[in-house]
């Protein structure tokens, strides 16, 4: 019955003079998610509205799921529509979708048109009372209720006629691109995805960067924080993700600093990197699944320390989430199931028995010029051989 889909947006809506930009940053995230299904669809916009209208044959509930991962959309209207061959016609055709769409009648409806063409012969409020009296003379169990009905009819007359009584919502948001672009620091943990998806609901687009430390983490640890990038990238878009070895910077702070200090003093040549990784690709922050107080290197101190070797913005959306919040919105986003595999990632290796919990910068300053004899060499030759994988 239905051919094509009517996007509702929202925050774009209120853009002004630059919404056209929002809009075709859209058009373009949607035509990217329906590449993805079997069908064929032509995406257009009109009018403040958008619409992807299939020309071919196409699963629904595939082309629904799609576009379910759009960020910008916030509802999906399956929707019949024809052209302006008048009332009868119009009504024929919403008789015929009400018998289809609902085989069972026992329901209230009121019917809300909107007349975007002014020069159709009836107005808004004819249209409801005309069709209302079709609907009940043609189905006689139906009822009228215009303050909670059942089911919302949504007539809309513009170039075309738009008839549509469901609207499944989307993911809100900004459309991805339209907010600059960010490097996102991915673990295989459970609260970097999650952070990584809600930077990108905001329009950010993403760039990833994972730290592997061969042979103590395996290559099954590397393939999950691959796989947890492309649950992301449904979301996001492309993602580069940049496979930096640290091994060696690991074992050198290891070696030359107090034990207590390793998870600070290892976040916070991290940190460095991906700085480094960002400013090459044009990222303009950086992105963590920091949450206070979670464990000891998120407590206010330990941030305040690892916060200070950066000069980009570090974006920490997930900061004020408890656990459980965290890992609702990961089975939300289906990338929990990935995160809870048990292979470990860099920064479960290299732990102290007893990690600070409240480290003071100064003497996390001093005892870094361990490294001294070895640390520019290493930072540089981490950063020339980290490997980049491209994320669809």
């Amino acid at each position: 019955m239905y051919k094509a889909f009517l996007i509702k947006y929202g925050e774009i809506g209120v853009k002004g003079k630059n919404r056209y930009l929002f809009e075709d940053a859209l058009v373009r995230q949607i035509r990217y998610a329906l590449k993805k299904t079997d069908g064929e669809f032509e995406v257009t916009k009109e009018n403040g509205r958008i619409y992807a209208t299939a020309v071919s044959d196409f699963d629904f509930d595939e082309a629904v799921e799609a576009l379910k991962t759009v960020f910008g959309i916030i509802g999906i209207c399956p929707v019949v529509q024809i052209e302006d061959n008048g009332f009868d016609d119009l009504a024929d055709t919403v008789i015929k979708y009400f018998d289809s769409a609902y085989p069972d009648k026992h329901f209230s409806f009121k019917v809300n048109a909107r007349r975007a063409r002014k020069n159709y012969p009836m107005d808004s409020m004819e249209i409801n009372m005309e069709m209302g009296g079709r609907l009940l003379d043609a189905f006689p169990e139906l009822s009228v209720d215009v303050h909670n009905p059942d089911v919302l009819l949504q007539i809309e007359i513009r170039n075309k006629i738009n008839i549509y009584s469901t609207e499944i919502p989307g993911p809100g948001g900004m459309p991805v691109g339209t907010a600059g672009k960010a490097m996102l620091l991915l673990s295989g943990g459970i609260d970097s995805p999650v952070a990584g998806y809600m930077v990108a609901k905001r329009g950010v687009e993403l760039e990833a960067t994972y730290f592997h430390a061969p042979p103590y983490t395996s290559e099954r640890a590397k393939q999950k924080v691959i796989d947890l990038a492309k649950l992301v990238a449904k979301y996001s878009g492309p993602i580069t993700l940049n496979v930096v070895n640290f091994t060696d910077i690991q074992l050198a702070i290891y070696e030359k600093c107090p034990h207590d200090e390793l998870t600070i003093i290892m976040r916070r040549y991290m940190m460095r990197i991906a700085e480094e990784l960002g400013k090459e690709s044009g990222c303009l922050g950086l992105v963590t699944g920091e949450s206070i107080g979670q464990v000891a290197s998120q407590t206010m101190h330990s941030l305040y320390c690892t916060n200070e070797v950066c000069t980009m913005p570090v974006f920490r959306p997930v900061i004020g989430f408890d656990k459980q919040e965290i890992i609702d919105l990961s089975e939300k986003i289906g990338t929990y199931e990935t995160s809870i595999q048990p292979f470990e990632d860099c920064c479960t290796i290299f732990v102290a028995k007893h990690p600070v919990t409240k480290p003071n910068l100064n003497i996390i300053q001093r005892d870094e010029h361990n490294l001294d004899d070895c640390i520019d060499e290493l930072f540089k030759t981490a950063i020339e051989t980290t490997e980049k994988i491209r994320i669809e």
